[in-house]
């Protein structure tokens, strides 16, 4: 198959996804409403994306044959997950389009190379050092102080990968738990609030964001969105702003989102940016029903050279994760009334696990 111009696709075409998740299921149904047809290619024999995709291959992220096949079969690739390997990307890009690019999992699967790109923008981060050893990890320590979070550079997520250092962490100990990992040591950032901005950006280099959503996180794992946030509006422009600035230096194309702090000084609301997020996002879930488009529907729309639709939102929004047994409660959600339920189709529910997530929209002004 010829490398396709992705703004030549029509409905009919096919997406595929790397990666058999509950966003690879979300984006397949999307595409699916667009009249195009999914083809998941990931690892395990057991993924949600399967049950909704026209197609799935099932194989090794290295599995070359298998790649290969899956480029023959795919009009453009996107993904679902970041940590897609690096030698895995260029073979599918130098096969067929490839959305977003190398470039950006190249910056945002390594939370030092992610940090110096924002820095490098001119945007606000928590002060940070290179950890490669213990003797890195007690200088580090003591130039930022303590507290002041260790996280390993990469496959880090829901609080996975990282140690809080406090007066009473013994440094051995923190490095030996994160497994002796290339990593980074971040100054604590006493903050108000956690905010995302969740946006697209197209390959014409059109850019939409969808409102700035509050989050509420619960043993490090989203727990709840609120949109709007409830902060200020030079801060809001200012985090939608940094959104927009980071996806011109990525070159990137498709929905991406940048999570912040909101730190409250005596010059008020300042945004410090804390991680990048190359996909479709958790805290974005909110718009399947409270925008006038979803991030789903966007990040197709961008990857496959649609034009990009209105990130207007409906209401006042909320989303809740539905973690472990709080999926038993599915019955009670289906008779509320603003109520929006989405389940994954995972058949085992487990503490700390997504299970699936609800929406509530209340009309403007209720």
């Amino acid at each position: 198959m010829s490398r396709p111009d992705p703004t030549g696709l029509a409905p009919g075409a096919v997406l595929g996804i790397l990666g058999g998740g509950q966003l690879a299921r979300m984006m397949a149904l999307a595409a699916a409403d667009l009249g195009l047809r999914a083809h998941i290619f990931a690892p395990e024999p057991d993924s949600p994306a399967y049950e909704v995709a026209a197609r799935h291959t099932i194989g090794a992220y290295e599995d070359e044959a298998a790649l290969a096949a899956f480029a023959d079969a795919v009009d453009v690739v996107t993904y679902e997950f970041e940590n897609v390997p690096a030698a895995t990307a260029a073979f599918l890009a130098a096969r067929t389009p490839l959305h977003p690019g190398a470039r950006a999992l190249a910056v945002t699967q390594d939370r030092l190379s992610e940090k110096r790109f924002v820095s490098e923008l001119g945007l606000a981060v928590a002060p940070f050092r290179q950890v490669d050893s213990l003797g890195d990890l007690e200088q580090a320590v003591a130039a930022l102080g303590r507290p002041s979070v260790l996280k390993t550079r990469r496959f880090g997520y829901d609080g996975k990968g990282q140690v809080k250092i406090t007066a009473d962490t013994d440094l051995m100990q923190a490095w030996e738990e994160i497994g002796h990992f290339p990593a980074i040591l971040e100054g604590f950032v006493s903050f108000a609030r956690e905010i995302s901005v969740v946006a697209a950006r197209g390959s014409d280099g059109s850019f939409a964001a969808f409102d700035v959503c509050e989050n509420e996180h619960r043993d490090h794992i989203l727990a709840l969105t609120r949109v709007p946030a409830r902060i200020g509006a030079v801060a809001s422009a200012a985090a939608i702003d940094a959104a927009r600035r980071i996806g011109e230096a990525l070159a990137y194309v498709g929905v991406f989102a940048v999570e912040f702090f909101i730190v409250e000084d005596a010059a008020g609301e300042q945004v410090v940016v804390n991680e990048i997020a190359p996909r479709v996002h958790n805290s974005g879930h909110w718009t399947s029903e409270g925008a006038q488009t979803s991030q789903f529907h966007q990040h197709v729309r961008a990857v496959c050279g649609f034009p990009l639709g209105a990130a207007t939102r409906r209401g006042t929004v909320t989303m809740e994760n539905l973690i472990g047994d709080r999926v038993h409660d599915w019955r009670a959600i289906l008779a509320e009334p603003n109520a929006h339920l989405h389940l994954y189709g995972k058949r085992e529910a487990r503490p700390g696990r997504k299970m699936g997530h609800v929406t509530r929209v209340l009309p403007q002004g209720d």
